[in-house]
């Protein structure tokens, strides 16, 4: 079992910075890949970003590429997503997800989720 709890949500302008993290809990965090999915009103829930255990391989949605960074701290049992120059559309509920397989975050298909924090992102 693997309990991941997010923070740093919150309202901020477009064109600003946000930091998210996801700390987690349970089994030995290196050996899970970890991961951001998010999901806005209306809108199905959609991958943005996938980190592997060592943190070696990480991957985008084109969506954000370019302006988010994937990167963890196995120490801290911590991962954080970096979002600059964010925008209106970057509205969503932000989930950090887990998996042994790095594959099942992109499909959504991952066993673990955390309970969401908010971002909203004024234009």
């Amino acid at each position: 079992q693997v309990q991941l709890v997010e923070s740093g949500g919150g309202l901020v302008q477009a064109g600003a910075s946000l930091r998210l993290s996801c700390a987690a809990s349970g089994r030995t965090f290196s050996t899970v890949a970890m991961g951001w999915c998010r999901q806005a009103p209306g809108k199905e829930r959609e991958f943005v970003a996938s980190i592997s255990g060592s943190g070696d391989y990480t991957y985008y949605a084109d969506s954000v590429k370019g302006r988010a960074t994937i990167s963890r701290d196995n120490a801290k049992r911590t991962m954080y997503l970096q979002m600059n120059s964010l925008k209106p559309e970057d509205t969503a509920s932000y989930y950090c997800v887990a998996d042994n397989l790095i594959i099942k975050l992109r499909n959504g298909r991952y066993d673990y989720r955390g309970q969401g924090t908010q971002v909203t992102v004024s234009s």
